[in-house]
C-alpha cells in the first residue's frame, strides 16, 4: 500500500519505491530504502510526518503517493 494510506504509530517495512533515480538515491541519503523501517507520526491532506531511523521527515502528497510499505509483523 501507499504510506499515504498507510495507518499512524505503526512499524512499517518500506517494499517499493516508484521515483527515478536521482529521487531514489535521494531518499536513500534520507534512510529510506527498501527494506527499511519507517512510521508515520502524523497525516494530513495528504502530507505526512513520519519517523525515519532517530530523525522526523515530512514527505508532500506527490511522494508519499510512490513510496509503498507494509505493516511490519512483529
Amino acid at each position: 500500500m501507499p504510506i499515504v494510506l498507510a495507518p499512524t504509530y505503526r512499524q512499517l517495512v518500506v517494499t517499493k519505491l516508484l521515483v527515478d533515480e536521482k529521487i531514489k538515491r535521494h531518499l536513500e541519503n534520507l534512510g529510506i530504502t527498501v527494506n527499511s523501517e519507517i512510521e508515520v507520526l502524523s497525516s494530513s491532506g495528504g502530507s505526512l510526518i513520519c519517523r525515519v531511523r532517530d530523525g522526523r521527515l515530512a514527505l508532500d502528497k506527490q511522494m508519499a503517493t510512490r513510496i509503498f510499505v507494509t505493516v511490519k509483523e512483529d
